[in-house]
């Protein structure tokens, strides 16, 4: 009998993945998902880490309902309650992109068919994408959306504010799912001597 190989499934992406802390790092993902993967997944990260938006979201937009919008309101699939996104630091490039969509109506649309990109597939380019930049292991879907929390976190310091933008259900929560509660205590303890 051969050996079985896995196919990476929903907990394998959402397992250790991480933020990106770094500017330099996120920068190096956008030259990369270009370079290496192509427009749609560059696009489909920047939406991600300007909106928090969980990739399933993402992935179920059609381009008539990003084209030429500079706010929009949402119902987020999983929690079924409405956001409001505001599309205005990335509405150039996103809709240069949707200009260059031909013969589908997906945002995010697959080379198989007419229908968008799996999440697999999302995590794959991602991957990928990091891999080529030298991007430690940590990246899946749910890094475009740990990557937004944290950077809005680091901008405006209200845990209760990103706490309300990303459904949750306590503060604590919040700061854990990006991250902070595990760099804090670390820096401390870096910091600390008696």
């Amino acid at each position: 009998m051969g050996e079985q190989v896995r196919k990476p499934g929903k907990k394998d992406e959402i397992k250790d993945v991480q933020p990106i802390r770094s500017l330099e790092k996120i920068e190096d993902m956008k030259w990369s998902l270009r370079t290496w993967c192509g427009e749609r997944d560059y696009i489909l990260f920047l939406f991600g880490i300007n909106t928090g938006l969980r990739v399933s979201d993402l992935l179920a937009f059609k381009k008539d309902d990003i084209r030429g919008k500079r706010k929009l309101t949402v119902r987020e699939g999983k929690t079924k309650k409405r956001r409001v996104l505001h599309l205005d630091n990335i509405y150039g490039e996103l809709n240069a992109y949707i200009g260059t969509l031909d013969g589908t109506d997906w945002l995010f649309p697959s080379r198989k068919g007419d229908k968008p990109i799996s999440r697999i597939q999302a995590y794959r380019q991602l991957n990928k994408a990091a891999e080529m930049v030298d991007i430690p292991d940590g990246i899946g879907t749910h890094t475009l959306r740990k990557t937004f929390g944290y950077w809005h976190y680091k901008q405006f310091r209200d845990v209760a504010e990103l706490q309300t933008i990303l459904n949750h259900t306590h503060p604590e929560v919040t700061l854990r799912y990006i991250g902070i509660s595990d760099e804090t205590i670390e820096n401390n303890l870096k910091r600390f001597v008696l």
